[in-house]
């Protein structure tokens, strides 16, 4: 296989802007060791969640394990190449945005991946500062469109502010909470599995553990039990966010 050119360049990548990125999981899709690094390494600068996988056998199953926000996505794959995941991607009716990577210029291969569904198409080599750009737009247009806020009785999230309320009542939420108590409320009644959660939120530079996500969910639950928002242990598999019922709420 044809290797792609060196196409990352990090010097002139801006400040991390954490609050615009929302802590946003990307899946970086990418077979090139140097091209795969240095997207994590900028994208984990501005604040992204990033987790890269080299092969498309890996990103299906990476999609079908974790909630990502985006996919920075190679077309030249070993295996099964970036037009075919964007294909599967899309028939499972997974929607996230995918911005297309490849060596290849030719307009055939951008209308391609355009038709089967792309959000958006860079060709290497790529400047890195107006990737993130692009992915940061791709992100925030996508958040804002689906769920400016989550509701879960008196909790509300306000996805765009990073502002956590119960009943009104703004509290603190450590980042990792955050990102936990997410991925609860985008599955109500339905069981998260420990790796579900290590693999949706580990990034470039992360090692969580099983241990870790208990005191997470420890954490969460001393915060949210007085409102009567319930994260059920279900013993074996994971953990639940229940649905809210106003008689739980503490007298």
């Amino acid at each position: 296989m044809q290797r792609s050119p060196t196409s990352v360049d990090t010097s002139k990548v801006p400040n991390a802007r954490a609050a615009e990125s929302m802590r946003a999981r990307l899946l970086v899709v990418e077979d090139d060791d140097q091209v795969g690094s240095g997207l994590m390494a900028g994208l984990s600068q501005e604040g992204f969640s990033v987790r890269r996988v080299a092969s498309g056998e890996a990103a299906l199953e990476a999609c079908s394990s974790g909630d990502y926000h985006l996919v920075v996505l190679d077309i030249g794959l070993p295996g099964i190449d970036g037009f075919e995941v964007l294909r599967r991607l899309r028939d499972a009716r997974r929607a996230m945005p995918v911005l297309m990577l490849t060596a290849r210029d030719a307009i055939g291969d951008r209308v391609r991946g355009l038709d089967l569904g792309a959000d958006d198409y860079m060709i290497k080599p790529f400047a890195l500062p107006e990737l993130v750009a692009r992915v940061r737009a791709l992100v925030r247009r996508a958040m804002t469109r689906s769920a400016p806020r989550l509701v879960h009785g008196p909790l509300a999230l306000d996805l765009a502010a990073r502002r956590a309320y119960i009943g009104g009542d703004a509290f603190d939420l450590a980042g990792r909470e955050w990102e936990v108590l997410i991925l609860l409320l985008e599955r109500v009644e339905k069981v998260v599995s420990k790796d579900a959660f290590i693999g949706a939120l580990t990034g470039f530079d992360d090692e969580l553990t099983p241990n870790a996500i208990e005191v997470y969910i420890s954490r969460l639950r001393a915060k949210l039990d007085p409102a009567g928002i319930r994260i059920r242990t279900v013993r074996g598999f994971g953990y639940m966010l229940e649905e809210y019922h106003e008689s739980n709420a503490a007298l």
